[in-house]
């Protein structure tokens, strides 16, 4: 169980990212956070794993506190948080195999990975990731030579190799087309029924949250104004979400 308690970011200006936002999120479930560009979706992934420091508010996982933690201990909070980024986040000038690799740093001797020695389990264990995502052909491949699509199968393999009990995926399929996104998707949807792992996903497309979601967590201004099953985004709740001169499509 992850909870979310009363959380808020205000930035340097005084720009105040999230508002008091709580809410909880069972084991394996796929969460949606939806709203407009602005809205504090991006802030709220990047809190819930450190890489953002919240202003206030608690965040809970399995009842340890994840804002309270040192950084020893975020070290191995980490380990099983697995982040997929919108712009992939990738070593364009190292290999494929490499890049993946990157997600077993919080398991090995830094000293080896600094000289990219991995013990032949966790070769053995990318090269099955990236078969599962199905670029097991682009191993040996820069991943600046592959497509967007591709590269965002990297970013999931990455994620995977850390055993991750929570996957954050940031806009994961935003500078994708219709017909990558629902790949990428597809395979985050394997992830969390077949693995049981837990996703946070930001999105933007509400035909993809109908289609992959659990459950939304929609913010406007950094405050929760939705929370509930797709099915009840009604249209004044989507005038909630986007504003009252939003118009659905399709």
């Amino acid at each position: 169980m992850l909870q979310i308690k009363n959380l808020s970011k205000t930035y340097d200006g005084g720009v105040q990212a999230l508002k008091d936002v709580s809410f909880d999120v069972p084991k394996g479930e796929f969460l949606a956070v939806i709203g407009l560009s602005g809205s504090g979706k991006s802030t709220l992934l990047r809190c819930i794993n450190r890489l953002i420091e919240p202003t206030s508010g608690q965040i809970l996982w399995n009842g340890e506190s994840i804002t309270a933690a040192s950084p020893e201990e975020m070290r191995r909070i980490r380990r099983r948080i697995g982040m997929v980024f919108q712009h992939f986040n990738l070593v364009h000038r190292s290999k494929v195999l490499t890049n993946v690799l990157a997600g077993r740093l919080g398991y090995v001797n830094p000293a080896w990975s600094l000289l990219n020695r991995f013990p032949r389990a966790d070769m053995e264990k990318a090269m099955a990731q990236l078969e599962r995502v199905g670029i097991a052909d682009k191993s040996g491949q820069r991943a600046d030579a592959l497509s967007g699509g591709q590269q965002q199968r990297v970013g999931i393999a990455r994620a995977l190799m850390q055993d991750p009990e929570i996957i954050l995926a940031d806009e994961p399929v935003a500078s994708l087309d219709p017909v990558l996104a629902h790949s990428i998707m597809k395979h985050l949807e394997d992830i969390n029924k077949q693995d049981g792992v837990t996703v946070l996903c930001s999105l933007h497309f509400l035909d993809l949250v109908h289609r992959y979601a659990d459950r939304v967590i929609a913010l406007n201004e950094g405050m929760v104004v939705f929370e509930g099953l797709p099915s009840e985004i009604d249209d004044q709740k989507f005038k909630d979400i986007y504003g009252r001169e939003a118009e659905r499509v399709g």
